[in-house]
């Protein structure tokens, strides 16, 4: 039995002087979404109500092409549009996403759609319009913004959510309610073909990033869907789907934090759950995760939604149910709301369940009252809603300041990784040779769920519908005297390009290699999901080009156009400068062009190492002593480049850390007096270092702050950040950049399970990356171990105070 009581009614004032009308409780807009929730629930029928709890995929491919796991044998047996709706609907999946539709007669047909869905069922309640956003509104003709692994690599997160904002508006202005972003996984194996989508191999980094993303997205109206809930990234040997080897401190102290941070400070009002099965529990039947954690301890009141056909897999690909109505149990139980992307076992064989008493009709009203409460917070429960959203008519998806906006990003994320010489930036009237089968490509710009790689590809007849200049279009307006050759392809096995690219190089002043990935889906790329890699070798014949041109002693700029970071080993020391980009989006190629033209200061840092060696994986940067190079092993996995790393065409100088008092000023250390600063458990802590851009023109250091904890009960990495920001300066100008950092950034799980802040020694480590520290304070925590929970605190506050630039050559200060 239902435990929902209610169909009251309510009186609404039709006006001065008119007559009260007797109201449905559930289209008052004056009470609550929970309340008008309950109130709608005890007046459905079991039909009415599991209705709302699927989505429903038109125009899904059942060929063998498509964008989902499995979706050429999901997509069969899907109920025909009128038998569908009947009941209602809960959610539509991506009536843009699916196919190229242009936009106004995408919004025209949504609206139709929706009033369908409305006169078919006794309440009239519209769907929910979910699409992808990962890199810009999933749609033909919207802007195409940088990949994830950008936005981590520009530590700009004002700068993310100005861009999720940007995508949020143009979705409501379409008529969709929800987007599928952003993806808070964080990368645990390089050659794990999703590590385009994630922002970076830090927990700290990508929950400031994905919680703007959040604020963002949600500030327009859009509801954002953190996904994947979680583990997914952590998959054995970097598979897709592959099982998660995964202790609960790995769990609770890396991969769980961005999700906290996301929600807590991005407001966050749906949550995708993962794919993974961690220790052999399938996350899509696992209460404990969805349920106890997410809501229970977290507080969480949204909607879980399941990842594309997800319930259906506990059946056919983990084994834990004998059925679909087995599976709709299991996952209804855990707290999967709804069923995506198209109604299966959430469907008939539920509700055949349910009136055989094997599923608790209580289960569904509490996933209903989710539902519900959420699509009232949206105005879908309000009388008189309209379909068809004011502007819909003039609904353009990729305009200038869209396109600004994706440039402005791109810049900022594109990392100067090595310059020897200075032989960056290039003058234009350099000899230059543009070789490598990432330079001419425009989609070696794009990530895998662009909607031109992600669904354009099929449709090859239709234009891509959004202007993308390749890097070679870009530098060929710059550069007179460029001449171009391939080299090879991306993939395969063909090298009979290379000896026109070594002429090309060998005649020319400088070389630039541009190499890297094609993202796809499902083997359809070298990057992507479904996308992995067996190890970190540039695919195909890609490094045999670049050696051969190395070769030549022709100076060569390296650029990696990638969703991944490749090994750049020995063998490719000799590469005087090297630029790497992770898909920067449709303004990529003029991004490029700027940073190696000079145009542009480059400011990036990387979001991922870099490795050294293809092999000798999985590893990141949080490592603890014994992760890192040791004398008894004979696999070094130092990298050639580590995270935060960037290097900037000018030149910084970093001094006087210190630890300040309460009134700000430096803390005084008695002479002789070696004792570290003390640090309360429950208090917080204020650090100072003061950069100075002592080059010849304006540029952005990144000033990065890092825990070093040397004992404690646990094992912890080396180094790990929790704190940082950008520090534009003028060339001679100074800043003061301070930290105000709470003793709860330093907690960690402890040897009982519980996340503590431990008194101890410890340090606050100014960094230019995490190979790299500038300054170090040491300080004491002090007081009793302390247990802290959700509620910690979860930011350390960056403060920059700009002096007066002072002239910045020894000759103009004397």
């Amino acid at each position: 039995m239902s435990g929902w009581k209610g169909g009251m009614t309510s009186e609404l004032s039709a006006g001065d002087g008119a007559a009260s009308e007797v109201t449905p409780a559930w289209r008052d807009p004056r009470l609550s979404p929970a309340e008008r929730a309950a109130a709608l629930i005890p007046l459905m029928s079991l039909e009415e109500k599991i209705a709302q709890l699927v989505g429903l995929w038109v125009g899904a491919d059942a060929s063998g092409g498509g964008v989902a796991p499995y979706q050429s044998d999901m997509t069969n047996g899907v109920p025909e549009w009128n038998e569908a709706i009947r009941y209602g609907l809960g959610q539509l999946t991506r009536p843009f996403g699916t196919a190229p539709v242009d936009p106004v007669l995408g919004a025209r047909s949504l609206a139709a759609s929706q009033a369908q869905i409305m006169a078919a069922s006794r309440f009239g309640i519209p769907a929910q319009v979910h699409e992808e956003c990962l890199t810009g509104f999933a749609a033909w003709r919207a802007t195409v913004y940088p990949a994830p692994l950008c936005w981590g690599a520009s530590f700009d997160p004002e700068l993310v959510e100005a861009m999720a904002g940007r995508i949020g508006r143009s979705m409501r202005a379409a008529g969709v309610h929800q987007g599928l972003a952003p993806v808070l996984d964080v990368t645990r194996d390089y050659r794990w073909g999703r590590t385009e989508e994630t922002i970076g191999e830090d927990p700290y980094l990508v929950g400031t990033i994905g919680a703007a993303y959040v604020r963002g997205l949600e500030q327009a109206g859009v509801v954002a869907t953190l996904k994947h809930f979680a583990g997914y990234s952590a998959s054995r040997g970097g598979r897709n789907l592959a099982p998660v080897p995964m202790g609960r401190r790995e769990l609770a102290d890396v991969i769980l934090p961005p999700f906290e941070m996301a929600l807590r400070l991005g407001g966050a009002r749906a949550v995708m759950h993962s794919y993974a099965e961690i220790d052999g529990v399938p996350v899509a039947a696992d209460p404990g995760m969805l349920t106890d954690l997410l809501r229970n301890e977290w507080g969480f009141t949204g909607v879980v939604v399941a990842d594309y056909f997800a319930v259906r897999f506990l059946e056919t690909l983990h084994g834990v149910a004998t059925d679909a109505a087995g599976a709709a149990r299991l996952a209804l139980r855990a707290g999967i709301d709804v069923e995506l992307p198209t109604v299966d076992a959430y469907g008939a064989p539920l509700v055949e369940a349910v009136r055989a008493g094997t599923v608790d009709e209580a289960l569904v009203d509490r996933a209903l009252h989710r539902v519900l409460s959420q699509k009232a917070e949206l105005g879908l429960l309000d009388e008189g809603w309209q379909p068809l959203p004011d502007g819909a008519e003039e609904l353009r998806l990729d305009d200038e300041a869209g396109r600004d906006l994706a440039l402005r990003l791109a810049r900022e994320s594109i990392v100067l990784l090595r310059n020897t010489d200075g032989l960056l930036p290039l003058p234009t009237d350099r000899r230059i040779a543009l070789v490598g089968p990432a330079a001419d490509d425009p989609m070696a710009m794009l990530g895998c769920y662009s909607f031109p790689l992600h669904v354009g590809v099929r449709y090859p007849d239709h234009e891509t519908g959004v202007e993308i200049p390749s890097l070679r279009e870009a530098l060929s307006a710059l550069f007179p005297k460029l001449t171009y050759a391939p080299g090879c392809a991306i993939t395969g096995d063909d090298t009979s390009g290379i000896a026109e690219a070594v002429t090309a190089a060998a005649e020319s002043d400088v070389c630039v290699v541009a190499v890297g990935d094609r993202a796809g889906l499902f083997g359809r790329g070298t990057s992507g999901e479904g996308c992995d890699a067996s190890d970190l070798r540039l695919p195909g014949v890609q490094a045999d080009l670049v050696r051969a041109v190395l070769a030549t002693g022709t100076p060569v700029v390296l650029v990696l156009l990638a969703g991944r970071p490749y090994a750049l080993g020995p063998e490719f020391d000799s590469a005087a400068a090297v630029v790497q980009a992770f898909f920067p989006g449709q303004r990529g190629g003029q991004a490029l062009a700027e940073i190696l033209t000079g145009a542009v200061n480059p400011s990036g840092r990387l979001p991922v190492s870099v490795p050294r060696d293809a092999g000798g994986l999985p590893t990141t940067y949080l490592a603890p002593p014994l992760g890192r190079r040791t004398e008894v092993s004979s696999v070094d996995p130092t990298p050639a480049f580590p995270f935060g790393h960037g290097l900037s065409y000018t030149t910084f100088e970093w001094s006087d850390a210190a630890v300040l008092d309460p009134d700000g000023r430096p803390r005084e250390v008695p002479d002789g007096d070696d004792e570290p600063a003390a640090w309360a458990v429950d208090g917080e802590v204020t650090v100072r270092i003061t950069v100075r851009n002592t080059g010849n023109r304006a540029g952005t250091e990144v000033v990065q702050l890092y825990l070093h904890d040397p004992v404690a009960q646990t094992t912890r990495p080396v180094v790990r950040l929790v704190g940082y920001t950008r520090v534009p300066l003028e060339p001679g100008e100074s800043a003061e950049v301070s930290f105000v950092v709470p003793a709860d950034v330093t907690s960690f799980t402890g040897v009982h399970g519980r996340r503590i802040v431990e008194p101890g020694d410890v340090e606050l480590r100014f960094g230019r990356s995490s190979g790299e520290m500038a300054a170090a304070v040491p300080l004491r925590l002090v007081g009793p171990e302390r247990e802290v929970g959700h509620q910690r605190r979860l930011l350390s506050l960056a403060r920059v105070e700009r002096s007066v630039a002072l002239p910045h050559t020894p000759e103009a200060r004397e």
